[in-house]
């Protein structure tokens, strides 16, 4: 253990780990200190200087704060603590002095500029700025940026912190922007003047503190106090990250990363950030029923009753339960099925998860294992397009000298990859030890299932050989799933023996945000759901639902955490809670569930689940091998195919269509060239 050193800072005497820089160690004794360049998760510039001190004993100038470590420090002339100031009139006339040459070219944009309300050079300009300037000369312009159809730049605002620079390096692993120049002609830019190809670039945006990079979708439309914020989670992926979603009126304006470091740190991805506009388009704001062939609007009345007589009288009723439903409403679909004698089904993919056992439709790692982990394998996942803030995370661990081995397909990961394989063989050859995967770095181990490699009629089996692997290398194992309702749904028991056939054999089926299966000709569907994509086009009736950010929901994410997701806004038109439209539908089918409000329903939940009450918590699950099977050899392939255009919320952005269109060009052109 670090021996801890004593430091005083303005009069306070605090014990800090002598690694510690100065701001860190001034933020443990509460006291801010301004910066621009610095940020916690970037490595450190020290371009900006905002961050002076005055180091008591040492040179006659302000040090940065940024820069020097608590170890650095000399005791004074007697071996007393080192002494930093921070309020000192050398501190204060330093930051004016800094704060004055940053302004010399910065734009009186205030009025117009989107950052204005949140802008970090406002808020330290109000505490270290002065009513004059002593520069006479023209300010500089600097030519804005193309950087894609998500980040807008106005670079004559830029005070060159490079905060962009480092995150596109460092954490995306997409090193497209530098800055090149010396002195006023110094200026960032993209490589060749290339669009950003990155899909955690929306980042930037946060991380500006001007405003010189702002989101283009959501300029000039709303100003920050006319925004109502709710704090709520992610469903874009299983990863589930928590996110501030502000709203104007009925609706979204825009999605925000919360900082969670269990979770996704404080970055989120493009398609999370972005894909709001998909709320308002398409969406379902009443029932229809299909009569001769062509639908038409219904009253709820007319749609329950329907819905009632035709569950009353199947013979075998099945529940789908989609991607993006919630866990209550999951738990009541199943309920319903079952007392209506039918089945409920969540693995809609046709992924061979097997029910009961968390331990392998989940795991035994946390997400924040990767950061400790040293030797990772991914099995049949591309984690850049299925989570990218966990493959962000991957990239951190391979950055502290982990080594990442994959078996499947061959995909950018932006970091280095030892390829073992493609498919279960060589999986199979690596549990049984008829093989060795490089081991370079000596720390803990992780294996990382991806659903490309459970979609395969021996997905079970390669489960099986996943869990035997995670127990020859001591490792932990995490599954990645894809969809957000997953997890959930199966904790609240929505499986059946024959999976996915046997659901799709009944004659009456309900499909709950069933957007990514088809269903075949022949029984009646029921679609349940927000948008109009493909179920509502399936459907023979037609309930509209809310969406995710539309009501209050429980979300269990990939490694097993539930998560509360919060009403930032109401559903369009005549659209219904999605518990609620099933807890109607059961008194009209005869098979009334036993919960009039959400908290009856999360009791009866949490009786059968009672993990799920442990709200932002990892339960721990016990480690239940699976029993070996055959494993064939044939290769894993991708679990998603276009990672903009996943579900029917992306389906009905704007922004995700125009994205993805880039992508396909991008990925054409370089077929091309080769």
């Amino acid at each position: 253990m670090t021996e801890l050193r004593k430091i005083v800072i303005d009069g306070r005497e605090i014990e800090v780990d002598p690694a510690l820089t100065l701001i860190q160690a001034c933020e443990e004794a509460g006291i801010e200190i301004p910066r621009f360049c610095y940020h916690e998760r970037l490595s450190i510039a020290g371009n900006c200087r905002m961050c002076l001190v005055e180091v008591v004993g040492g040179p006659p100038k302000p040090a940065a704060s940024c820069a020097m470590q608590v170890r650095d420090l000399r005791p004074g002339p007697e071996g007393q603590p080192p002494q930093v100031r921070t309020n000192s009139l050398m501190v204060k006339k330093a930051r004016e002095g800094v704060m004055e040459f940053l302004l010399i070219n910065h734009p009186l944009d205030c009025p117009i500029c989107d950052q204005g309300g949140e802008c970090d050079l406002q808020d330290q300009a109000m505490a270290y700025g002065v009513d004059f300037s002593r520069y006479r000369e023209p300010k500089r312009a600097v030519e804005d940026l193309d950087l894609g159809p998500l980040v807008e730049t106005h670079m004559t605002r830029c005070i060159s912190c490079t905060r962009c620079v480092r995150f596109i390096t460092e954490v995306a692993g997409m090193p497209e922007l530098g800055q090149t120049g010396r002195g006023e002609d110094a200026e960032i830019t993209s490589y060749l003047g290339q669009t950003l190809d990155s899909n955690m670039q929306g980042n930037i945006i946060d991380l500006c503190p001007v405003g010189a990079l702002v989101s283009k979708p959501y300029a000039f439309t709303a100003r920050p106090w006319e925004l109502t914020k709710t704090e709520s989670i992610d469903v874009m992926d299983a990863l589930c990250s928590n996110i501030r979603v502000d709203t104007k009126g009925r609706e979204v304006m825009r999605m925000l990363p919360r900082n969670h470091d269990g979770v996704n740190e404080e970055w989120i991805s493009d398609k999370t950030r972005f894909v709001w506009d998909g709320l308002r388009r398409q969406r379902l704001d009443r029932p229809y029923i299909r009569e001769n062939g062509k639908l038409r609007a219904a009253t709820w009345g007319e749609a329950l009753k329907v819905a009632g007589d035709k569950l009353r009288t199947a013979e075998r009723p099945a529940g789908l339960v989609g991607d993006l439903a919630n866990t209550e409403a999951a738990f009541a679909l199943r309920q319903l099925m079952e007392r209506l004698g039918g089945v409920a089904e969540c693995r809609v993919d046709g992924a061979r998860l097997p029910a009961g056992n968390r331990s392998a439709y989940v795991g035994t790692a946390a997400i924040e294992d990767i950061d400790a982990a040293r030797n990772i394998v991914l099995l049949g996942t591309d984690p850049r397009n299925e989570a990218p803030v966990l493959n962000a995370r991957i990239r951190k661990a391979w950055l502290a000298g982990g080594e990442v081995s994959l078996i499947g397909e061959p995909v950018d990961l932006t970091f280095d990859v030892h390829h073992a394989g493609r498919g279960g063989a060589d999986l199979a050859r690596l549990a049984d030890g008829k093989a060795e995967l490089p081991k370079t770095a000596e720390g803990p181990g992780l294996v990382i299932v991806g659903q490309a490699a459970l979609r395969r009629p021996d997905g079970e089996a390669v489960l099986a050989s996943a869990m035997r692997l995670a127990e020859r290398m001591e490792a932990g194992l995490l599954v990645l799933h894809t969809a957000a309702g997953r997890v959930g749904a199966m904790d609240a028991g929505a499986t059946c023996g024959g999976g996915l056939d046997a659901a799709l054999d009944g004659d009456v089926i309900w499909a709950l945000g069933v957007d990514e299966t088809d269903i075949p000709e022949g029984p009646f569907v029921i679609y349940q759901g927000s948008h109009g994509d493909r179920g509502a086009h399936r459907a023979d009736l037609i309930l509209p639902g809310a969406a995710w950010t539309e009501e209050q929901a429980l979300f269990v994410n990939t490694e097993g955490r539930p998560q509360m997701a919060l009403r930032a806004g109401f559903p369009p038109g005549e659209a219904k809670e999605n518990w609620a439209i099933l807890r109607a539908v059961s008194v009209e089918a005869g098979a009334q569930l036993s919960y009039d409000s959400l908290a009856q329903l999360r009791r009866a939940l949490v009786a059968e689940a009672p993990w799920i009450a442990e709200v932002d918590r990892v339960p721990a699950n016990d480690w239940t091998p699976l029993a070996p099977g055959e494993v064939s050899e044939a290769p894993f392939g991708r679990a998603i195919g276009d990672f903009y255009l996943t579900n029917p919320i992306a389906r009905a952005s704007e922004v995700m269509a125009d994205l993805s269109a880039r992508a396909q060009a991008r990925a054409a052109e370089r077929i091309a060239a080769q």
